[in-house]
């Protein structure tokens, strides 16, 4: 797994821990220990969720608290000449297909906004081509081949 971030996913990534850290996991253990104080705790479902729930931070805070030791910030290039970490990848597919992703690391896959990992299959295939190469894409559902319109440090306007 690439431990590449940008700037602005580490800010988000340590946020989300704090967040957690600061002000969820606080909370929950206020819940818990008031929901023991009630009394048997076998038959309390606010004391059996909340309990589930603080577990499900902690284990979140451990797998933050992991990679943000490991990850290292990544700064795109200003004027891109070949696909690299950053940058946003324009390519036409054989149907006549544009498509645009951008390649971060596995830690700001959002592909909801075009944000794919240079670990997959596609932002493998894409990584250090040059515009106008025509790019072979392994996918679960089989190959396509690809030709690459633009390279850009900044989202494009389609």
């Amino acid at each position: 797994m690439t431990n590449l971030i940008s700037a602005e996913g580490l800010k988000k990534l340590c946020d989300e821990y704090d967040f957690l850290w600061k002000v969820e996991r606080p909370k929950v253990v206020q819940g818990v220990s008031d929901a023991a104080a009630e009394g048997d705790r076998s038959e309390n479902a606010e004391y059996i969720y909340g309990k589930k729930r603080l577990r499900e931070i902690d284990r979140k805070l451990k797998h933050l608290g992991s990679r943000l030791k490991v990850l290292k910030v990544a700064v795109p290039p200003a004027n891109p000449t070949m696909a690299s970490f950053g940058c946003w990848v324009t390519y036409e597919e054989e149907s006549g297909d544009t498509r645009c992703y951008q390649l971060v690391g596995p830690d700001e896959i959002d592909v909801s906004i075009g944000r794919i990992s240079i670990d997959s299959p596609v932002g493998q295939a894409l990584l250090h081509k040059k515009l106008d190469d025509e790019v072979t894409v392994r996918k679960p559902g089989g190959v396509m081949t690809v030709c690459i319109t633009g390279i850009s440090s900044t989202k494009p306007v389609l």
